[in-house]
């Protein structure tokens, strides 16, 4: 499977996360080949914590399917996804995570912890890293050095 053309989506979408003034940080849950689930980070916007992009792509994915199961969905993020963000991710049954730069303080899949290896799931999700890393990590770069 070609990751790049989902994480392009991906980026697309942190692009509108940063003229938001949020975190630069887009999601797409794909299911089949299609993208059935879109996101990007809106936590001030929405007025929500949980709105994390992983969270929004993963919700839609759900509507978009009629299932809060996603199993065999793709979810592809820019960012390494916090705690949360993997904790539905492995609720939802998703099969694989994508993810471009990884998140040195937050991130939960290999950074600061690994918790998709907790041997108390009762799914396992596989994990591919590094997907337009380079891309991802100048959208945070850029985003975190205009507000400084």
């Amino acid at each position: 499977m070609d990751h790049v053309p989902y994480m392009q989506a991906a980026l697309e979408l942190a692009d509108e996360a940063a003229a938001a003034g949020e975190v630069p940080v887009g999601a797409v849950v794909v299911y089949d080949g299609r993208i059935v689930g879109r996101g990007f980070n809106q936590p001030i916007r929405a007025q929500d914590p949980t709105a994390h992009a992983e969270i929004v792509a993963l919700r839609e994915a759900a509507r978009t399917l009629g299932n809060y199961r996603l199993t065999g969905a793709h979810l592809y993020v820019t960012v390494e996804p916090c705690l949360m963000c993997i904790g539905a991710a492995i609720h939802a049954r998703v099969s694989t995570i994508v993810y471009g730069a990884t998140e040195p303080r937050a991130g939960a899949v290999e950074s600061s912890q690994r918790v998709w290896e907790h041997p108390s799931l009762n799914h396992r999700v596989t994990i591919v890293a590094g997907v337009l890393a380079g891309e991802c990590r100048q959208r945070m770069r850029s985003f975190f050095l205009g507000r400084r």
